[in-house]
């Protein structure tokens, strides 16, 4: 094998990308991104003999790991990174840090016993090839301890991303990023039986709502709680640019610096939820959301027209050139020759480079026109809680169905759809993610005046789906939140959906149905943990799935 890889839902065979990656990821990236979280393994280890007094000596120091920590595992998140370059740069950063720490260790009078983690060491982009050969998935040789083992690391890979977003507008946790290196040391610890594994996968979704409050928490307080919103599918006549990915720190610096410019700004796929959050939709000029999920780009930027800018996750690697003069990309994303946005020692960002690109180019070529609706986060449902507990009470809404997670390419996918088209008409829809792209966009109704696609906003406003069946149980004083008239029937695609699942099965939800395929790092024996401890399941038909739901 050339690489192996198997943490995304589209992984070849459902079995594992071993010549080439099924999203485009070429043997040496792979290689490289397994040698990166390797090498973030190295730096949490020694970190673990560091306290949180020793570190607030040296904090601008320690904050730097922070972010490195959790950047780097953002890094190699699904169709976050194609850059060879850029992680091996990343590599050896880790290792300047880790030899920093390890004499910060040496002072404080702790001995290290002598491991490879901490000992590799690499220079070119060969050398990181070969050495990464050894320390990847298939390192682990027992089946069930790398199943576990695998899902924790992704667990954390998801928690990363949302810590990353938060921290960029300011917020931190160190109890996050204790559990993050607590969690990566644990990958390298032969003596873990099966059920401490098992235990450390629940304490990782118990970190996964953590990080997701704590998301919640930045979002809401920088741009306040989301509204009711009708967002334009159309376009407007001015130049404009496109902006993806999640982060909301860059979208709002966007729309300062392009006020007045005469260039509008348009979202794209999992931003779309920008338009919910009044600081943000106060802007004139964010005219509205262009195009459908991120796996449609490719044909969507060529008649976009200006540039495009990812600030996450999800890149598709162009077929053509016709775009790739005109994508920045910025944070954890990156692709080979496409030109960067970095930040300053303030943490603020120059678009000015992609504002003049924008007023050489044509308007976006319309695509679609009218408009969807959004913003039902916690906030704006439980302001509605008594409208929808008395439609509940009448027999009004018989059932709500959460389809939150990710949308993908596979023709599979498509049963989203039809299963939405399919729901009886007293059943409400609660979405968050880019999955909500396969049915957003249908005429559904409404149930006295409530949306029956009620869309919560990103994959990390899972996390206000949490909420609501919460009060939900509160409201009608329920022992369980399974005894709610909640179906969860989930589609998945990345490490995202991993902390979001985990998060729910913390939280004690059971009956999960993930599709459209069961993930092909669970060996035989995890599943079968998951299935007797939480019925975790799987999707079959529509018209099947309709009648045991």
């Amino acid at each position: 094998m050339s690489m192996f890889c198997f943490q995304c839902q589209e992984t070849a065979n459902n079995k594992g990308c071993s010549v080439v990656g099924v999203c485009g990821k070429q043997p040496l990236t792979a290689n490289l991104q397994d040698l990166l979280v390797y090498t973030v393994k190295g730096i949490a280890l020694l970190r673990t003999n560091i306290s949180e007094e020793e570190r607030g000596k040296n904090s601008d120091l320690h904050k730097e790991i922070d972010y490195y920590i959790t950047n780097s595992l953002f890094i190699t998140i699904t169709n976050a990174n194609f850059d060879d370059i850029m992680i091996g740069d990343e590599i050896l950063k880790g290792l300047k840090y880790r030899e920093i720490l390890k004499a910060e260790v040496k002072k404080l009078g702790i001995e290290i016993s002598k491991s490879d983690v901490l000992e590799f060491n690499v220079e070119s982009l060969d050398d990181m090839n070969e050495k990464a050969k050894t320390i990847g998935v298939l390192s682990t040789s027992n089946e069930d301890i790398r199943s576990l083992r695998e899902i924790i690391i992704y667990g954390l890979k998801g928690m990363s991303a949302y810590y990353e977003h938060s921290n960029n507008l300011g917020y931190s946790s160190p109890e996050i990023i204790r559990f993050i290196e607590k969690g990566l040391v644990a990958t390298l610890n032969d003596n873990l039986s099966i059920e401490e594994l098992v235990g450390l996968v629940l304490e990782t979704g118990k970190y996964g709502v953590d990080a997701m409050a704590l998301l919640d928490k930045a979002n809401t307080e920088s741009f306040g709680n989301p509204e009711i919103t009708e967002v334009n599918i159309g376009v407007g006549k001015n130049p404009g640019i496109l902006i993806s990915g999640h982060d909301l720190n860059d979208i709002v610096q966007l729309l300062e610096q392009t006020e007045g410019t005469g260039v509008d700004v348009y979202t794209h796929s999992e931003m779309l939820p920008a338009h919910y959050y009044p600081k943000l939709k106060k802007y004139n000029h964010l005219i509205g959301n262009y195009g459908n999920a991120w796996w449609k780009q490719r044909e969507e930027f060529e008649k976009f027209n200006g540039p495009i800018i990812f600030t996450t996750n999800c890149i598709v690697p162009p077929k053509n050139e016709s775009y790739k003069d005109k994508v920045f990309t910025t944070n954890a994303a990156g692709f080979p020759n496409w030109k960067r946005i970095k930040e300053d020692s303030n943490g603020r960002k120059d678009f000015s480079v992609v504002i003049e690109l924008a007023k050489t180019c044509l308007p976006p070529t319309e695509i679609e026109t009218g408009k969807i609706i959004g913003g039902f986060a916690h906030n704006q449902v439980l302001a509605l809680a008594d409208k929808v507990v008395e439609a509940i009470k009448s027999g009004a809404i018989k059932k709500f169905y959460v389809m939150a997670g990710c949308d993908g390419r596979m023709k599979s996918r498509d049963y989203y759809t039809e299963f939405a088209k399919s729901l009886p008409k007293d059943t409400i829809i609660l979405t968050a993610g880019c999955a909500k792209y396969k049915y957003n966009k249908l005429d559904l109704g409404d149930i006295g005046g409530i949306p029956r696609v009620l869309d919560a906003g990103q994959c990390n406003d899972s996390y206000s789906l949490a909420l609501i069946a919460l009060k939900l149980k509160e409201v009608f004083n329920l022992e369980s939140i399974n005894d709610l008239p909640i179906v969860y029937n989930i589609a998945w695609y990345e490490q995202k959906a991993v902390i979001v699942l985990l998060a729910l099965l913390y939280l004690g939800v059971k009956n999960i149905h993930l599709g459209p395929t069961i993930p092909a790092f669970l060996s035989e024996n995890v599943l079968k943990v998951l299935i007797d401890n939480f019925n975790i399941g799987t999707i079959s038909t529509v018209e099947e799935d309709l009648k045991n739901f």
